[in-house]
């Protein structure tokens, strides 16, 4: 499986649902940009599991993947994939979105490098948290 196919699989993922076989062992997934607070780096499968599980459970909305574009490269196990990340928030109703762009390394149709820059302003405004971004980077 090639890294195309196997990005499908972690748009299912994304939306919440387990797939079996997407991540290997010795995964390593990072997030330059991530809040203070949260890891920049995790390395392994059973722990970015566990950390995507936990997250994933605090969310009270199902994301879901917009549009999506797909850069190959001079490697046929590693592509560049720009998306949107939206949700129908609870109460309001209203739909929110932000951007976001991967790369995305496989190997043996196994995930092995999922690296993922957020636009956490976007994020933190879209999920009503950016006071507490804000008051996280005063303290950090």
């Amino acid at each position: 499986m090639g890294a195309r196919e196997v990005f499908e699989g972690l748009r299912r993922h994304m939306s919440g649902e387990d797939v079996d076989g997407l991540w290997a062992e010795d995964v390593v997934v990072e997030t330059p940009f991530a809040p203070p607070g949260r890891p920049r780096r995790v390395e392994g499968r059973d722990r970015f599991l566990e950390i995507a599980r936990a997250g994933r459970a605090a969310l009270p909305f199902r994301l879901e993947t917009g549009e999506v574009t797909v850069h190959d490269t001079a490697d046929p196990d590693l592509i560049i994939v720009e998306y949107d990340l939206g949700a129908t928030l609870p109460g309001t109703g209203e739909r929110v979105s932000a951007p976001f762009i991967g790369v995305l390394r496989v190997r043996d149709g196994q995930i092995v490098l999922w690296r993922e820059y957020q636009d956490v302003l976007a994020v933190a405004a879209a999920t009503g948290r950016l006071p507490d971004l804000v008051a996280g980077l005063s303290t950090a």
